[in-house]
């Protein structure tokens, strides 16, 4: 009979790419991960990962197993949701993703809520970004992602995924506190065109929001520094390399030398929760989604 953690093991692999995050996913070490498939190759006498590079890559017989590993996960959440829906308080493992200013800004507080008031739920926080987050719940590899979009970018949720609004994150231009706009109580987009800026990689949807918004109003963004955190960027501004828009959700205080300047109309993205279609009927993702729900506007007002 074929072991249901084995399977487990081996769908992280495909989903996640590599056995390193599939390990960070399960909350395993790798080498445990590996011993899994390895116990797993025995148990079905088939080759199912093989070198490539540094990396590795599931043989066609692997990928044949993880197809039947979803549908014996996805029967197996179900029996969980019934049993836990049965009982009607949150309790077992809950996984979430969510990407790193909410992560830092608003998860802490909501995770320690949680604790305090169900014990028996085990809620395991991963920071991931959005474009990757939503694709893992999707794939059942994670139970609740925390993700976001802009206004004029929205985000697109897969079939099978729904969401709820937990709120409006808005965002401000920071600027070095010699720069001409460091007095002004609030600049036009239009304004924006002979900036150099410091943004997040391509790729990010901090990135794509930038370029969309300034082309919009005419203008091809110069990117002079790219960083993955925000609190990186906002330290290349404070040392006059450029400009940024930030984001407030988890950004802290302003470091001297950074000036905060709103844009008009000022940018707003909107973040959500989402999950696997009628997975809202497991507690603890309706509880979860309710504590950052009412988590929200005190984070917000900071």
């Amino acid at each position: 009979m074929l072991d249901l953690q084995r399977l487990r093991a081996l769908h992280a692999v495909s989903v996640h790419g590599t056995v390193g995050a599939a390990a960070v996913a399960l909350g395993y070490t790798p080498s445990a991960v590996s011993q899994q498939i390895a116990k797993l190759e025995r148990e079905t006498r088939t080759v199912l990962l093989e070198r490539e590079g540094r990396g590795v890559r599931l043989t066609d017989e692997a990928h044949q197993l993880v197809a039947t590993a979803a549908e014996l996960l996805a029967i197996v959440e179900r029996a969980e949701t019934d049993l836990e829906e049965r009982r009607g308080l949150p309790a077992g493992r809950l996984t979430v993703a969510a990407f790193p200013s909410a992560a830092r800004g608003l998860l802490p507080p909501v995770l320690a809520d949680l604790a305090k008031r169900h014990p028996a739920l085990d809620a395991r926080l991963t920071e991931v970004d959005p474009h990757l987050s939503v694709d893992l719940v999707a794939k059942g590899a994670i139970d609740l992602a925390v993700a976001h979009d802009w206004d004029i970018a929205p985000l697109p949720a897969p079939a099978g995924v729904e969401q709820a609004a937990i709120g409006d994150d808005l965002c401000d231009l920071l600027v070095p506190e010699d720069h001409l706009f460091a007095t002004r109580k609030a600049v036009r987009r239009e304004e924006l065109g002979n900036e150099r800026w410091v943004c997040q990689p391509p790729g990010r949807v901090c990135h794509d929001w930038l370029l969309r918004t300034l082309r919009s109003v005419g203008h091809e963004p110069d990117i002079v520094h790219t960083a993955e955190e925000n609190p990186t960027l906002v330290a290349l501004v404070a040392a006059g390399l450029g400009v940024a828009l930030i984001p407030r959700l988890g950004r802290g205080p302003l470091p001297q030398g950074v000036v905060e300047v709103p844009l008009d109309p000022l940018p707003v993205r909107h973040l959500y929760a989402l999950w696997r279609e009628g997975a809202a009927r497991r507690p603890a993702i309706a509880e979860t989604v309710r504590t950052l729900q009412a988590h929200w506007p005190g984070v917000s007002d900071r």
